[in-house]
Formats: structure tokens, sequence, C-alpha cells
């Protein structure tokens, strides 16, 4: 499966023309700046009409409007062929993914971190918003990552694991078992300089 991924376009999404012929687009959050159902109405026209047999989506922490919002509610004005994932998987051609927000809300009370504990063994594609801690995560000298989403992936060992949020990481890492993706289309100046990524499962 030829598959494209992508992540923070923050509202600079009507931008990108010219996009691979695949089979599954898949955008890891942030396709929105002040997280308003405008914006998420706006992305979704674009996402909707791009010519994929297969899309999935999450939210970031712009996503505001996915925040305030049920999974069940949003994904019911969404088409069959488009899922949106949170804290949810899906099955596509026997390949299983499983989508990891991040949203203010839940790392303040906490529930992002019980999330993570959840994330099932068997899955082929982790999509998270977050990066993983020390993979493709530096800004400057800090890395930014999230430690208990490092040993979660180190633990189910998914073949590929695509996020975004740190602009200036993009790129491709990998280890013996996972492929590690930072999709990031945008960079630290949420300037357009990144184009997303195509790999195929």
């Amino acid at each position: 499966m030829r598959i494209l991924h992508l992540s923070d376009t923050h509202n600079q999404h009507n931008f990108l023309n010219d996009l691979p012929e695949v089979d599954l687009i898949i955008h890891s959050g942030d396709f929105s700046f002040a997280g308003t159902e405008s914006e998420f109405r706006d992305f979704l026209k674009w996402f909707l009409n791009l010519n994929y047999q297969y899309k999935i989506f999450i939210g970031g922490n712009h996503d505001s409007f996915l925040e305030e919002n049920s999974r069940k509610e949003i994904q019911s004005i969404l088409p069959e062929n488009c899922y949106y994932l949170r804290h949810s998987g899906i099955k596509i051609e026997n390949l299983k993914f499983w989508g990891v927000p991040m949203f203010v809300s839940e790392d303040i009370d906490g529930s992002y971190f019980e999330q993570i504990k959840k994330i099932p063994a068997d899955i082929d594609v982790l999509v998270s918003h977050h990066p993983p801690l020390g993979i493709l995560d530096l800004d400057g000298k800090i890395n930014f990552g999230c430690s208990e989403l490092l040993h979660k992936t180190l633990e189910i060992k998914p073949k590929f694991h695509l996020f975004g949020h740190i602009h200036n990481a993009y790129g491709i890492e990998k280890s013996k078992s996972t492929t590690f993706i930072n999709s990031s289309v945008l960079n630290g100046n949420y300037e357009r300089t990144n184009p997303p990524i195509l790999f195929e499962v």
C-alpha cells in the first residue's frame, strides 16, 4: 500500500498541489491554527476532495474543535472511506492503524498518558501528533518528545510511527523494527518548506 503522510499544515493545506498518487493519505494533526469550526470545515472540504481511496486524520494541539467534540460526532459527518482516529483504530486491507491525538485537556487531566498505555500491541502503523522522546523531536537544543510514547512504541514495535508537532524536526529515522516519520509541512517559521512524505507498506 502506498501511503502519503503529512502533518502541521496550519490552514495552508489549499496550497498543496500536485500530490502524488497513493492509496491512503494520513494527516497527523494541526491542520488548523486557532482551532475553530470554520478552520475544520475548510480542511475537511479540501481533504475529502482529494482523490484517494482511503483517508485518515487525527487531532493536534491546535485542533480545539476536535477536542471539544467526540470521535463519534466527527465520524458521523465523514464518508465511509475517511476515518477520524481518537485513541482508536481502523483496519484497512489487513493493515492496522491506531491514532493518538494531542489535546491540552488530556495532558492536564492525565488521560493522555493512560490512553497511551492502551495502544494495542498488534498495530502496523501508529499515528500520533506528538513525537516519541529523542526521535525527530529536537528544536534548538531541546527534545520535546513524549517518553511514555517512546516506551510504548519500543514495546509494541509498529512497522511505522507517523507524527509531526515539532516543525524543525522533519525527516525519517529508522530503527531495527520501526520507521519513524515526522512529516511537518511547515518549518519553525510557519513556511511551507517540507513536502508530505510518501512510503509503502
